[in-house]
């Protein structure tokens, strides 16, 4: 009859197993589709010393969840630094614009108004026309290649990576748009590079989103990078979101 042997497990055995595999979940491979990484150093940046200004570019049919989530987590910085972010919209005309839920806004500025703040931050969001006709506005189009080529970053929320694209913003630059516009993404601009399964994407000046629920993350992101980690989660606590970075799957090209 074959016998077992049998190996008693103390306590100081048990726990260093315990860590061992710890130690290994944390270090494994996180990579997808070339090379997203959940867990990545954030880029190092000097916080401001002066209050930044947020243009969000918004037209009829701009979807409420792309405009308002970026421009909520951005403003709540005045609470956590003397030089938090002043926000503000901007319209290729000044007159009501209906968000595709129907929400009316009077924008701040229109394009070409002399008045307009000098951008620090472009925020594109997503709109029902990101896709077609916005392309074909040659007046929004400009705004956002000359706007985006001298902001110290261009952010756009879901389809507005098209409108990015169409400027030429992304030429050069990895980038991602709303999961299920991918395919269409890469059809109409063949020659960029593409990601998914991603909720956002840094490279360089360019922070392109999947959009949705999502259009919080990267907006937090740019805070952790531009204020520090405690205010981004301050920021987050503000709007009862628990913010951890290294929770997030997302790509930052260096």
């Amino acid at each position: 009859m074959m016998k077992y042997s049998h190996t008693k497990i103390t306590p100081k055995s048990f726990y260093f197993v315990l860590i061992l595999i710890m130690v290994m979940i944390a270090c494994s491979d996180t990579s997808n589709e070339g090379g997203p990484i959940a867990i990545a150093e954030i880029p190092e940046t000097s916080k401001p010393d002066r209050i930044w200004n947020v243009g969000f570019l918004i037209v009829d049919g701009v979807y409420n969840s792309e405009l308002v989530a970026p421009m909520d987590i951005l403003h709540h910085t005045i609470f956590h630094s003397d030089f938090g972010m002043k926000v503000f919209t901007v319209a290729p005309e000044k007159k009501v614009i209906t968000t595709f839920e129907g929400l009316k806004i009077i924008p701040d500025y229109a394009i070409g108004d002399a008045s307009i703040p000098s951008i620090d931050v472009l925020v594109v969001p997503s709109a029902e026309h990101s896709m077609d006709t916005d392309l074909e506005n040659e007046v929004l189009i400009g705004f956002v290649s000359n706007v985006g080529g001298s902001a110290s970053y261009v952010m756009s929320l879901c389809d507005g990576a098209f409108v990015l694209a169409k400027a030429g913003l992304t030429q050069g630059h990895e980038s991602t748009t709303f999961p299920s516009d991918i395919i269409k993404y890469r059809e109409m601009f063949p020659e960029l590079t593409v990601l998914e399964d991603v909720s956002f994407v840094h490279d360089s000046n360019l922070i392109t989103s999947s959009g949705g629920a999502k259009s919080y993350d990267p907006a937090l992101y740019l805070v952790e990078m531009l204020y520090g980690r405690d205010a981004a989660i301050g920021v987050g606590k503000g709007l009862v979101i628990d913010w951890d970075r290294t929770k997030i799957k997302h790509h930052i090209v260096y």
